[in-house]
């Protein structure tokens, strides 16, 4: 299976960040006659206004906004752009690479991770294996029969600029350091390690300074985001409880892997304060980003699947009511990033 990036316009799923109050999600006759002119949007679908569809092969996922909303930094393996593993390309907002190639900016050796803009615009943050090995590193997919992620060890965190020269390292501690994201106030980032022995949320400041652990509990936390005022975070979790789940996940981990599927979405403030968890849906809840609200957030989740997919979007508010289904594939949708003025949503399918 393939993943797409698609840009969306929206209708009616959020209001603007600088509208006081948010507009009722329903769309008008007029709106949803337009959705169904447009085959990429489906049935059902009743708060996309227009999307279109923005590469055409490979995997490619984790599209982020920059804080003026103009590019897009994403990951691909597309053979066809020459790389053998996940790099970062750049992309400006309206692009689409049928034809043409987009700006790889990252070393183009090792493996790639989860890129996020800087408030500067100018540069970037991701995670990176290339100080270990120029190869790209074995990925499996499996392990006794069972779908997992592998966790590198030589994940860093490493700072770009838009040319692809690197020009600082934020960690470089032992161990797995990967998964930044950025504040919407340019202030914090934060990461997963699992320097403490487990995979837990850090935070650090932009230069990498003033680390500090925010989870302690055991299972993978990662895949965090800041809410729009940066006072709180949304991330997945998959918090084994029996003895035989925690004995599963801590021999995995032993061996740099995770199985991601059981997991439910956290929610705590931004210093790990008022931890509370959001959802208890079963199966795989994960990718969540706060709506420009502030109140809700849009996430991927698998848990109407009988067999693990498909995987759609869905909706809710962080006080956990108000569960809304987005997307009605029957495949992989996933990764939805909201512009910063609220106006675009762009996601992997």
């Amino acid at each position: 299976m393939r993943k797409f990036l698609f840009l969306i316009s929206i209708v009616s799923l959020i209001s603007c960040k600088d509208t006081a109050t948010t507009e009722k999600l329903t769309a008008t006759d007029t709106e949803k006659e337009t959705a169904h002119a447009n085959p990429l949007i489906m049935e059902g679908e009743k708060h996309f206004k227009d999307m279109y569809q923005v590469t055409f092969g490979g995997d490619n996922a984790e599209a982020y906004w920059s804080f003026d909303d103009q590019q897009l930094i994403f990951q691909s393996n597309y053979a066809d752009w020459e790389v053998g593993c996940d790099q970062m390309f750049l992309m400006n907002n309206g692009d689409s690479f049928r034809e043409s190639v987009p700006k790889m900016v990252s070393t183009g050796k090792g493996r790639t991770t989860c890129a996020y803009f800087l408030p500067d615009n100018q540069h970037i943050i991701y995670a990176s294996t290339h100080l270990e090995m120029e190869e790209c590193p074995d990925t499996p997919l499996k392990e006794n029969g069972k779908y997992v992620w592998p966790i590198y060890d030589s994940y860093d965190i490493f700072v770009a600029d838009l040319e692809g020269n690197i020009t600082a390292q934020l960690t470089n501690e032992k161990g797995y350091d990967a998964e930044p994201t950025v504040s919407p106030q340019g202030d914090k980032i934060v990461f997963t390690s699992d320097r403490s022995g487990d995979l837990e949320l850090y935070t650090m400041n932009i230069d990498g300074s003033d680390v500090k652990q925010i989870t302690f509990e055991l299972g993978y936390d990662g895949g965090a985001f800041f809410s729009p005022d940066g006072t709180q975070l949304i991330f997945r979790s998959s918090r084994p409880k029996t003895k035989a789940e925690i004995k599963e996940y801590q021999d995995l981990l032993k061996t740099g892997l995770v199985q991601p599927t059981e997991m439910e979405l956290y929610i705590c403030n931004a210093d790990g304060s008022d931890l509370r968890q959001l959802t208890q849906l079963g199966n795989a809840n994960w990718s969540p980003f706060f709506l420009p609200d502030g109140k809700r957030v849009l996430f991927s989740s698998n848990f109407e699947a009988e067999r693990g997919f498909p995987f759609n979007l869905y909706m809710i508010n962080t006080d956990g009511t108000g569960l809304e289904r987005i997307t009605h594939g029957d495949t992989f949708d996933a990764f939805p990033v909201f512009s910063n003025n609220g106006k675009y949503l762009a996601f992997s399918s």
